[in-house]
């Protein structure tokens, strides 16, 4: 098998030269690798290698072929022709059918391109959109099937492909995971989609203690990874006793050498042996002590470095760990109920006929397609918009909502000073101890949040929720995944699954949904 892409040795730094990963050497021909690791870990790095915008450390890129990369769409401006590269393209094609095209018009036609564009769109859920859409009225999850029919038109041997199933609904993943399986060249898929993740023929994992490659999907590594944490564990157990031994065999070493030490001196004091042998023996022993000393400082230093290496490659292996309050919710409270609920925005209809109840700790899901008003629906639920027809209550209880990008959190503001102004009257001690419940500890307590990744935001909304005197007996969750790496998601998945309160998420992650429980649904559209 040809290899489209060979990495030998290839390391890389961050910005600010701290490393991110080292030894990196893998081959990739016509097959799918998924590229896990934490936020932060060099995913992003990788790509930038790959597609020869950075160079490595150490180590060689070699790329034998077309690369292509999914690439983010702007908010507004242009067509969706021009952002798929084609515009001009298709423009010389229209001239040509009416009849005012050019001898080169005629020349340069791509004569089989609406064909393949016809067939892409199939196969991405776009077939309704006429080239000529706005790329500003598409959703995002249409966007992004737009920035997929790009890089698919372009048909590259090698994909590079960064959270490819965000902002997708349900049946965009499964689109997403079926073209995977029959993309006849080679895939590298940075995502947190486990379900996307299952179809990959090998998963590398990023990490600072090293690069881990494993066969198979994500199912395969997890428990590979599991089996690596459980080795890790006992060496480091191993490596703890064993400093706790050599720590003894120091201290039982400096206790003979102060009783030899005395010894002498008594010798000399009473001066039963010539000074000559004396002097003579005291050098001997002192020498001895040396030796012997540097001898035990580097089996110290090895002992502990043993120690410190396997408690390394346990943090890494092992989600941060967090606590959410008892909420004290009575199973009998009545916390939301919709009926015949509809919202329009002039002539158009987002859903009608719509009936909700949430009572006591039920875990609601929520789901539509892309632009069936999800989003919209919460902000009826918070009380922010108000329904067109129907009728929606709200019992006066604490609630609280994180979008994906945990907007509650001000940019240019601390931690501890946003944790302050969200909890009136909270101290700056009682705010540090709220912060360090959710692992934001010491001088994490002063960054700001433009510079936390998105697992870190998510759980710094979360202690400012959480940490009120009256914590919210139901919290609401608009795509809390997107733009968390695995390790996080596991986090969050494992803090929401023992909340005492109430939940109505929306998420395309059925994994998620399910590991938090969410035993009811309410589907849009």
């Amino acid at each position: 098998m040809s290899h489209f892409l060979t990495l030998d040795g290839v390391s890389a730094s961050a910005p600010d030269g701290s490393p991110l990963f080292s030894d990196l050497t893998l081959s990739v021909g016509s097959q799918r690798i998924g590229l896990v690791g934490r936020n932060g870990a060099g995913k992003s790095t990788l790509f930038d290698l790959i597609a020869g915008r950075r160079s490595p450390l150490t180590g060689h890129v070699r790329l034998n072929g077309t690369c292509g990369e999914l690439e983010q769409l702007p908010d507004s401006g242009g067509r969706i022709v021009d952002l798929l590269g084609i515009g001009e393209d298709v423009d010389r094609l229209r001239r040509l059918e009416a009849g005012l095209g050019t001898l080169e018009d005629a020349e340069r036609a791509d004569w089989l391109l609406e064909e393949r564009i016809e067939r892409v769109f199939a196969d991405l859920g776009l077939g309704s959109f006429p080239l000529e859409t706005p790329v500003s009225i598409l959703s995002g999850g249409e966007r992004t099937r737009v920035a997929l029919a790009r890089v698919w038109l372009q048909a590259p041997d090698l994909l590079l492909l960064d959270e490819p199933t965000n902002n997708l609904d349900a049946e965009g993943r499964q689109l997403i995971g079926g073209l995977l399986d029959r993309w006849p060249g080679g895939v590298i898929v940075a995502s947190h989609d486990r379900d996307l993740l299952e179809h990959m023929d090998r998963i590398v994992h990023l990490s600072t203690t090293g690069v881990m490659v494993f066969s198979g999907g994500w199912s395969d590594f997890a428990d590979a990874r599991d089996a690596e944490l459980a080795r890790s564990q006992a060496e480091l157990e191993r490596a703890s006793r064993e400093l706790s031994q050599t720590e003894r065999g120091v201290q039982k070493q400096a206790e003979r050498a102060a009783r030899r030490a005395r010894e002498g001196r008594v010798d000399r004091a009473s001066r039963s042996q010539s000074k000559l042998f004396l002097d003579a023996q005291k050098e001997r022993s002192e020498n001895t002590q040396s030796r012997d000393a540097g001898l035990k400082k580097r089996q110290l230093d090895a002992a502990r470095s043993s120690v410190e290496n396997a408690r390394r490659r346990i943090e890494i292996l092992t989600p941060v760990k967090i606590e959410l309050p008892d909420v004290a919710l009575p199973s009998s409270r009545l916390l939301v109920q919709a009926e015949n609920i509809s919202l329009s925005f002039g002539d158009r209809t987002l859903f009608r006929d719509i009936g909700l109840r949430i009572e006591g700790p039920q875990r609601w899901a929520l789901r539509g397609r892309n632009g069936s008003g999800k989003s919209s629906f919460l902000k009826l639920v918070t009380g922010e918009w108000k329904p067109t027809t129907g009728t929606f209550s709200r019992a006066e209880v604490p609630m609280a909502m994180l979008d994906q990008h945990v907007s509650l959190l001000p940019r240019g503001e601390t931690l501890l000073s946003a944790m302050m102004h969200h909890n009136a009257g909270m101290t700056e001690h009682e705010a540090h101890a709220a912060l360090a419940r959710f692992a934001f500890r010491n001088s994490d307590a002063l960054r700001l949040p433009e510079t936390m990744s998105g697992g870190e935001r998510m759980r710094a909304g979360l202690a400012m929720v959480m940490s009120s005197p009256n914590p919210p007996q139901l919290l609401i969750l608009d795509e809390p995944t997107n733009h968390l790496d695995i390790d996080t998601i596991e986090t969050l998945e494992a803090a929401l699954a023992s909340f005492s309160g109430a939940l109505l998420v929306v998420s395309h992650d059925e994994r998620f949904l399910e590991a938090i429980g969410c035993a009811h649904v309410l589907s849009l559209g």
